[in-house]
């Protein structure tokens, strides 16, 4: 079969993507002189306020390197001794983490499988029946992701169940947010569909992800102050995800939080991945579902798996199914989506 020359980009992962030019040139402005160290500097301050503000209620903001370390650092100020997590088996913190969560906070996740990524009320109240038991862990946080690892999202709506579920059983709540800027663009685009969709609805600790949506190394753990550990900040020293010039990744999110720039590029790669969807979704012989932020989990025949992704990688996702993940970033343009489009059609023809 022949191919058409490959797009500039992948389709990988967002994580390919190179940084935002309006981040590298918050970084270097902020590159002036010395500054108090640790998060004393007047950035930080002020991407703390800006955090605070959009939260729209009291948290604790903490600015890490990683989202693993975000998903730690996180959890560990919701846990309690002999507590367990509750996630989908999905989840990232479940399968794409090498086991750090279960390593430094000791904790077993009770890991539940779904067909769609997505917890449902009635898994809690399962695992809660364990509560008050000495011989069972005590189910004490549920993690959810959103978006989902299948590129799914939770309404509004069902995350507010989960939270009323979980409060009722004295459970706190985790949000794995790495793309959470993809789920707010998509299901309303602005700051108030982030409030809805976390503290609004009864989240108690977000994983603010900065680095998928276009940022350099910079990732940001909120806390609902007074349910979250007191002690928190002391959690993220001994996770070893203190910046000590922390001025570097506070500068990316005020950028980011100042006019919407987190927003846009995540809607930027919300509608690649529907104009992809849209130019390929009537070959005959692809299984593909609409997407719902920036990826999509089509099932291809295993020639054309191969052939395709000798011409421009991307991942596979589940290979007894040959399964694959094609996935847009905030620098994905009409012409790369054009020009992947053409190579799924010569694999197929």
């Amino acid at each position: 079969m022949e191919f058409p020359p490959a797009p500039k980009n992948f389709f990988a992962s967002d994580n390919f993507s190179g940084a935002h030019p309006r981040y590298i040139d918050a970084i270097a402005r902020v590159n002036e002189g010395h500054v108090m160290a640790y998060g004393g500097d007047a950035v930080t301050k002020q991407a703390t306020s800006l955090f605070e503000n959009l939260c729209g209620t009291d948290v604790d903001v903490l600015f890490t390197f990683n989202g693993t370390g975000s998903n730690v650092v996180a959890l560990a100020s919701l846990l309690k001794p002999a507590d367990s997590i509750i996630c989908t088996s999905w989840a990232h913190i479940n399968v794409d983490e090498t086991g750090a969560p279960e390593k430094f906070l000791g904790a077993k996740l009770q890991d539940i499988d779904v067909a769609d990524g997505k917890l449902k009320p009635e898994h809690i109240t399962a695992l809660a029946g364990a509560l008050g038991n000495v011989h069972h862990v005590q189910p004490g946080v549920v993690s959810i992701t959103q978006a989902t690892e299948l590129g799914g999202l939770y309404s509004i709506e069902e995350i507010r169940a989960l939270c009323d579920t979980a409060h009722s059983f004295g459970i706190r709540v985790h949000l794995d947010g790495a793309r959470i800027s993809n789920a707010v663009a998509a299901l309303g685009g602005d700051a108030e569909t982030f409030r809805l969709m976390t503290f609004d609805a009864g989240v108690d600790a977000v994983s603010f992800g900065g680095t998928k949506n276009g940022m350099l190394g910079a990732e940001a753990v909120l806390l609902r102050r007074g349910v979250a550990s007191d002690r928190s900040a002391f959690i993220r020293k001994q996770a070893t995800q203190l910046p000590s010039k922390q001025r570097y990744a506070a500068a990316q999110f005020v950028e980011a939080l100042s006019d919407g720039l987190w927003l846009e590029t995540a809607a930027q790669a919300n509608a690649m991945s529907q104009r992809l969807y849209s130019a390929v979704s009537d070959i005959e012989g692809l299984e593909i579902s609409a997407p719902a932020v920036n990826s999509m989990y089509p099932l291809l025949p295993r020639e054309v798996k191969k052939a395709l992704q000798d011409w421009s990688f991307f991942w596979d996702w589940d290979e007894s199914r040959s399964q694959v993940r094609w996935m847009t970033s905030w620098d994905t343009s009409d012409a790369d989506v054009d020009a992947f489009a053409a190579g799924i059609r010569a694999a197929f023809h």
